[in-house]
């Protein structure tokens, strides 16, 4: 089994490494929070509702789900509009893929562009988000479709240290951090020239 450290909390990431959507969730909820916040959603939602699948998401009471979204310490800082796109995430997968998250990379065999295909199609995942997951698979779940180094573009990068997908101890999320910081400095400098 895949030992994981996005959550940087034991029982969160051995949920992320054991159920592919809390994964996927955790991945949805990486934005405008840490990293860390965001992958220890999933295990916060599985404590609250008493398990943690697609059909168990889809199937939820809007409301009860963002109350369970809001109880302290909140699942992300926008509790309302997180909730409602996990939610979609959750029919999404239901209705697409019989429910089976992992058969969004698994499926009729799909090499990597496919794969990445098929993540931009979910909610609340953009090229990057997909991408990163993508590299994600690739990097510390050994997926096999081809091209997924490709398909990934500059997160695949064997060396790459700029995303989630890099993160396997406290090093590498030290190194990923101040990467990140140094591109956004670089973007913002190139910007300001204009």
């Amino acid at each position: 089994m895949t030992t994981l450290y996005l959550a940087t909390e034991p029982a969160a990431d051995k949920l992320l490494a054991e159920n592919p959507f809390a994964l996927l969730t955790g991945m949805l909820l990486d934005q405008q929070v840490t990293m860390e916040s965001a992958f220890a959603g999933p295990a916060k939602l599985a404590e609250r509702l008493g398990g943690y699948s697609p059909e168990l998401v889809a199937e939820a009471d809007p409301e009860e789900f963002l109350e369970a979204f809001k109880e302290k310490p909140a699942v992300h800082r926008f509790p309302k509009s997180m909730a409602e796109r996990v939610q979609k995430l959750a029919a999404t997968i239901c209705a697409d893929y019989d429910g089976k998250t992992e058969a969004l990379w698994t499926a009729g065999d799909p090499d990597g562009a496919e794969v990445l295909k098929r993540l931009k199609k979910l909610p609340g995942f953009g090229d990057q988000k997909a991408k990163i997951f993508l590299s994600l698979l690739g990097k510390q779940f050994d997926l096999q479709a081809e091209g997924w180094r490709e398909a990934a573009g500059e997160y695949g990068d064997e060396d790459a240290l700029i995303s989630a997908a890099d993160i396997v101890d406290d090093e590498t999320l030290q190194q990923v951090r101040e990467n990140k910081k140094a591109r956004k400095a670089a973007a913002k400098a190139a910007k300001q020239k204009k």
